[in-house]
């Protein structure tokens, strides 16, 4: 089973390649380091299964998610992201993820996720699981209220905001209203914290 690892942080790699060596069965066939370089080793090599980064130099994983599939419908992919938020999680089995890990995940893990994912079943772990069942038939954002609340977690102002989008502070104040029922929030710094926790709002550290 050849596997195609995409990340770019030198320890996860070595830790990755450090599992492997020690399991029967699975070859890591590849590794790269940035999204551009890791799609064009995708192509080249037709891993059975694709270990992909959630955040990459060059791009954030899930936007693009699509390009996998365009020529190999049947592509196998695994996102590995830093931690679980729900928005994330949801935005890359959407776009044809077949499982979601992130990097605390143990040796035995990881390999039941591949070997799952391989066979053709989804992975989601348990934590993860529960993590999406706890937001269930929360209402979407709409693509107006993300961008407002990508501002807040940005510490804009209401006036700022306003100005921002060429609107009233009134609208912007209605806006906000939305957001905080839709997220379960009653002020700026918790909307903030859980825009960020639950990945409604993508942070590059």
């Amino acid at each position: 089973m050849k596997v195609l690892l995409i990340e770019n942080q030198p320890l996860t790699r070595l830790g990755v390649r450090a599992v492997f060596e020690g399991e029967a069965g699975i070859e890591l066939a590849g590794e790269a380091e940035t999204a551009a370089e890791g799609f064009a080793k995708f192509q080249d090599l037709s891993p059975d299964v694709t270990i992909l980064g959630l955040r990459l130099p060059d791009s954030c994983s899930i936007d693009d998610l699509d390009n996998y599939f365009v020529d190999t419908p049947n592509a196998k992919i695994i996102v590995l992201a830093e931690h679980a938020g729900d928005a994330e999680i949801t935005q890359a089995l959407k776009k044809g993820a077949a499982g979601y890990i992130c990097k605390d995940v143990t040796p035995q893990e990881l390999t039941d996720a591949i070997r799952t994912v391989a066979a053709g079943r989804k992975y989601i772990p348990g934590n993860i699981a529960k993590i999406l069942s706890e937001n269930i038939g929360q209402e979407e954002l709409t693509a107006t209220e993300a961008n407002v609340l990508r501002m807040i977690v940005g510490g804009m102002s209401n006036k700022e905001i306003a100005f921002a989008m060429d609107v009233s502070e009134n609208t912007v104040k209605s806006h906000i209203q939305n957001i905080f029922g839709k997220i379960g929030v009653s002020d700026r710094t918790s909307a903030a914290t859980t825009a960020i926790k639950r990945g409604l709002v993508r942070v590059d550290l």
